[in-house]
């Protein structure tokens, strides 16, 4: 039987830290955080574990993935205005903001894109993991990773293309 106490003081800062890169919200990565170590539990009730940190990162990133599907559906039932006819071509008052701002729609994006896409994007691009780790804890091959995170970069260069013209009007566009 794993020691949770362990396993939790050991890995659970990275876990948060996952949920909270993705969803920039710590009431909601405390959630995630509390899901992700049930989901391990149930994980560890069917199957051996090998690598404890890459399957709770794993989930955390899948857990987290699911909330900004979630919150992407309530805010678009909710919201009615266009905002991006909105924006103004001045530039935002403060890096951070604009930071912000920029992650929030990377968050809107990958809310946007198929689950197996934003949780390879995520793992790859937001954790640092390698292809060959991707592939060993989704069980897929590294070629089937350097698709779906290509596929994942295209499809969010497209969702993402807008937003940044908008907040970057000087920049060249031919």
């Amino acid at each position: 039987m794993p020691d949770w106490d362990e396993i939790v003081r050991r890995d659970g800062p990275a876990v948060w830290r996952t949920a909270y890169r993705l969803l920039n919200n710590s009431a909601d990565a405390d959630e995630c955080f509390q899901e992700v170590f049930v989901a391990a539990l149930e994980v560890s009730r069917r199957e051996q574990v090998g690598n404890w940190r890459a399957l709770l990162q794993r989930l955390a990133a899948a857990r987290a993935v699911d909330r900004l599907r979630e919150r992407y559906r309530r805010r678009s039932r909710e919201q009615t205005t266009d905002w991006n006819t909105l924006a103004g071509n001045e530039p935002s008052p403060s890096q951070g903001v604009e930071e912000a701002e920029l992650a929030q729609c990377l968050r809107d994006a990958l809310a946007q894109i198929p689950a197996q896409q934003a949780e390879v994007f995520s793992l790859h691009g937001l954790e640092g993991w390698s292809y060959q780790e991707i592939a060993e804890q989704l069980s897929l091959s590294i070629n089937t990773v350097g698709v779906l995170l290509h596929r994942a970069r295209k499809r969010l260069r497209e969702l993402l293309a807008p937003d940044h013209e908008q907040t970057n009007p000087r920049k060249d566009r031919s």
